[in-house]
């Protein structure tokens, strides 16, 4: 099972014993504290994730998203699923649904990936059109 949490605004995902960051950084990140290298490149608008490369082991913190789905086609989901396309950052709406509106360490979001597509563009048209 993959662990998904978030780091300095974006979302970190624990994958099959590799890492990534999904989404543009909302603030600063001491990258060393937090277990990484920087990357390269930073994820946004125009690339969706990157792999992280740890220093020293990881652990994603609370809280946190359970997900079946695994590697790069969880970071792909995650994007398309809890993104803002046009700006690259993880919306806190999104989030906040499906985190359950909770402060629980943990989320089983499994349903996350069984979602279709194109119903999950209705949810999420709905929440970020919502003020």
């Amino acid at each position: 099972m993959a662990r998904v949490g978030r780091l300095a605004g974006a979302l970190l995902a624990s994958t099959e014993g590799a890492f990534f960051l999904v989404g543009d950084l909302k603030e600063p990140c001491d990258w060393a504290a937090a277990g990484f290298e920087p990357p390269a490149q930073l994820p946004g608008a125009e690339l969706p994730y990157v792999r992280l490369s740890p220093v020293r082991p990881v652990e994603v913190a609370a809280p946190l998203l359970v997900v079946e789905l695994e590697g790069e086609a969880l970071a792909r989901l995650l994007f398309e699923r809890l993104v803002i396309r046009r700006n690259g950052s993880v919306s806190e709406r999104l989030w906040r649904l499906v985190t359950e509106h909770e402060a629980k360490p943990e989320t089983d979001a499994r349903w996350l990936g069984l979602v279709p597509g194109h119903v999950w563009e209705l949810v999420r048209d709905s929440v970020l059109r919502c003020s």
